[in-house]
């Protein structure tokens, strides 16, 4: 992929609306919802448990740059929690679990960018600390994943959607990056306590995520099953 920073503008709020999600387990379970199963990641409560799992699939280098990343994201998101109150970390944690338990995923930089994707987007990390640390590379996979900041005279959902359409035009492992993250978010959906949110984040991923999903293989199929277990959403907003 290209070496380009993708730039953003940090944002001021953290938009934690999605419901928090359980982190991942030693296996994957699989979530029985009606006619359809569905496998899900969680829970696991800390990075030593995570990591004693991935030690059998990851070299020594890559475990001790998430060990780095890991500290980086604790430190950053300090007291941060998701709706359900969770610590913010286990989003980060069950986003890797995805890309390494899921999809089979080993890339150091990936999986170190999926520690520390919302770290610009929700704390007050700048672009340059994250490359400064841990490189270019990595520093590119965030950037491309971060929401920014709405520009003057813009809403906050004109800048979503722009935000949502340039993916189309990331990299692909910027893009296994965002199927992660928004797996995490969205494979507990019925959680969230506002139903008309339900239906608004079930519609948004499937017209802007689930196109990207068709550029890998396991994301496209666990998107496919998602998709017909939670059309119900579908379904209730249009009644």
């Amino acid at each position: 992929m290209g070496e380009t920073v993708v730039p953003v503008e940090r944002r001021t709020d953290v938009d934690v609306d999605m419901p928090g999600t359980c982190p991942w387990a030693r296996q994957p379970t699989v979530a029985v919802m009606g006619a359809h199963t569905l496998q899900t990641f969680g829970p696991v409560q800390a990075w030593a448990s995570l990591r004693t799992e991935l030690s059998n699939r990851l070299d020594g280098d890559t475990l001790a740059a998430l060990d780095d990343a890991v500290a980086f994201a604790t430190e950053r998101h300090g007291d941060q929690t998701r709706p359900a109150g969770e610590p913010y970390l286990e989003h980060l944690l069950e986003t890797v679990a995805v890309l390494t338990n899921g999809a089979a995923m080993t890339d150091t930089d990936l999986l170190v960018a999926a520690v520390l994707h919302d770290v610009v987007e929700d704390t007050d990390t700048e672009l340059d600390e994250v490359r400064e640390r841990f490189g270019t590379r990595v520093t590119t996979l965030v950037a491309w994943v971060t929401k920014p900041n709405p520009e003057p005279g813009h809403d906050p959902a004109t800048a979503r959607a722009r935000y949502l359409a340039r993916l189309s035009e990331a990299p692909d492992d910027a893009i296994y990056l965002k199927l992660a993250d928004r797996l995490s978010n969205v494979q507990r959906l019925d959680t969230h306590p506002r139903p008309a949110k339900r239906a608004s984040y079930y519609r948004e991923t499937v017209t802007r995520i689930l196109p990207l999903a068709d550029r890998h293989p396991w994301f496209a199929a666990w998107y496919a099953n998602w998709r017909q277990t939670f059309a119900h959403l579908n379904d209730a907003a249009r009644s």
